[in-house]
């Protein structure tokens, strides 16, 4: 039994696991060389994240779903870089729009080199993830376009907020279904598609993908509030300071809708004062740990995952399969 990917995934098979690693090193080469530049500052920006590491969550569900066709399929590593390239765009532009400082531990491209480098180094990684991609045919196009079309979609939704009389849960769960969902869902489809993979199975590993997508973002959530920036790689409480939404926040905000607590409301009445104040910051930090609905949102990631793990049913029994149900066991221990 050997670790792999992100979160410790354990591999048991010695065939598997050397297609995975072998799988995920060629990502990791194609990732540096798409990320090269004629201009050295270029290069250095488009890089910066890609050195930080990363979990490489998307290449390896797409090394996995790969199994269940050809892994060696010359599609396969290709479409890993593409996906990967494409979250790492939306990391830089993500950190803009949030203000972040640190991204995987290191100063975020817009705190090392402004908001303008960032965004156009954010750009310039969508641009040479759509030259790979077109080598790949025109309905890994199509797919790639409309997973980012949902990706964007999700993203204005978030930023709009929930109509007048839709429940701010459901609409921050149709949020991160196309923030994050959508590209894990194409990162199951195309290692199916790429690998040869029937129809059928093509069609399951592109709803696990969706599902656990959600799940990992809510684990996310979770994180931001638990954990501390050694764990997650960023500055403890980012989304919280810049007012995001969360699931946490959500389920707080629904309880004291609807039960009055006072201690709920004073919490609430906090979390709408200026975050920007370290001190209160911290206070609402500490009162979301031990609030319910921390642990609420623990359970929704739970059911999200399980869900994933129900739609791997149908596929036959083999250690690729026991892989991504284990992938399902990660995401929700890393929300503890």
């Amino acid at each position: 039994m050997t670790v792999v990917g992100p979160f410790g995934l354990s591999v048991r098979d010695q065939a598997l696991e050397a297609d995975v690693q072998n799988g995920l090193s060629a990502v990791e080469s194609g990732l540096l060389e798409a990320t090269k530049s004629e201009v050295p500052f270029i290069t250095e920006a488009a890089q910066h994240l890609v050195r930080a590491g990363g979990k490489r969550f998307r290449p390896l569900l797409v090394m996995l779903a790969a199994q269940f066709g050809d892994p060696h399929a010359p599609g396969v590593v290709p479409s890993a870089v593409v996906v990967e390239l494409t979250h790492l765009a939306t990391l830089y532009h993500d950190d803009v729009m949030d203000e972040a400082d640190v991204r995987r531990g290191v100063p975020s491209a817009n705190a090392r080199w402004g908001n303008s480098v960032a965004v156009l180094t954010g750009d310039f990684l969508f641009a040479r993830a759509s030259h790979i991609l077109a080598d790949l045919g025109p309905e890994a196009v199509r797919i790639q376009a409309e997973a980012f079309e949902r990706l964007v979609t999700g993203q204005i939704l978030e930023t709009a907020g929930p109509r007048d009389g839709r429940d701010p849960v459901d609409h921050y769960l149709d949020v991160i279904g196309g923030k994050t969902g959508s590209l894990i869902a194409v990162s199951g489809r195309f290692g199916a598609m790429m690998s040869g993979a029937d129809e059928g199975v093509t069609d399951i590993l592109t709803q696990y993908g969706e599902r656990l997508g959600v799940a990992f973002q809510l684990a996310d959530d979770v994180l931001d509030i638990a954990s501390d920036s050694h764990e997650s790689g960023k500055t403890p409480g980012t989304d919280l300071r810049e007012g995001i939404p969360t699931l946490p926040v959500l389920h707080l905000r629904a309880r004291a809708a609807a039960e009055g607590r006072p201690e709920d409301l004073e919490l609430v009445a906090l979390l709408d004062g200026d975050l920007t104040d370290d001190a209160r910051h911290a206070q609402v930090l500490a009162g979301l740990r031990a609030h319910p609905a921390l642990e609420r949102a623990r359970r929704d990631t739970v059911r999200y995952a399980e869900e994933a793990r129900a739609m791997l049913a149908p596929l036959p029994e083999c250690y690729a399969k026991a892989a991504l149900e284990e992938l399902c066991d990660a995401v929700v221990h890393r929300a503890g």
